[in-house]
């Protein structure tokens, strides 16, 4: 389905694999757990375009559930939607490794800042991995952060590679930032996804 209607302000877009891996962080951080992704391979979804889901525990990864696009014949069987996505989530592993007190979102009355940035990477490189560097390196003002476009042209990017776009949302809890201070958190983020995945700005 659409996971933004059309109307006036835009084009809208179709639910895809990156809102089935946030979906599952969402459950996953109501329970207090934090979830990684990793690039996997598990029936019923395609083999190359599944994630794992992921906790730490005791400083050992393990997979408590997948999420991703699944297998073009499960969606013929089940007469599903091409490129239909889903999640699955291990919620008793979730309620054992969370954090038991239940903890209050934070509200902030300050305006958000938006950022979006589109890097080139390798096209073996997950998006997870982008996305970990981007919210590592953009620090504590960091809100949240979405993927919302895939481009893969040769012509443009080069053989192999694909550019990766993302929205990053800033928000400080005591006062409205500045368009440097947001700039400067958005080019901490760009700088580590680059030293650490060999991301560039696309240009």
């Amino acid at each position: 389905g659409a996971r933004e209607q059309a109307g006036w302000w835009g084009k809208g877009r179709p639910a895809d694999w990156a809102d089935a891996i946030e979906s599952a962080r969402t459950v996953a951080r109501e329970a207090g757990a934090e979830l990684g992704t990793r690039k996997g391979q598990y029936g019923p979804w395609h083999p190359g375009r599944c994630a794992e889901l992921t906790v730490t525990v005791d400083g050992e990864e393990r997979v408590i559930g997948h999420a991703g696009e699944l297998h073009p014949r499960v969606l013929k069987t089940l007469g599903l939607p091409a490129r239909t996505c889903a999640m699955e989530l291990d919620l008793d592993a979730v309620e054992r490794v969370g954090d038991d007190t239940p903890q209050a979102p934070g509200i902030s009355t300050f305006p958000v800042a938006t950022q979006d940035v589109a890097l080139v990477v390798e096209e073996f490189v997950p998006a997870s991995e982008v996305e970990a560097a981007l919210r590592e390196g953009a620090g504590e003002l960091l809100e949240s952060i979405r993927l919302f476009d895939v481009y893969d042209n040769a012509e443009q990017l080069g053989e192999g590679r694909k550019s990766l776009a993302y929205a990053l949302r800033f928000r400080a809890g005591d006062r409205t930032l500045t368009v440097d201070e947001a700039s400067a958190a958005r080019d901490a983020a760009v700088a580590l996804a680059g030293e650490r995945v060999g991301a560039a700005l696309r240009s």
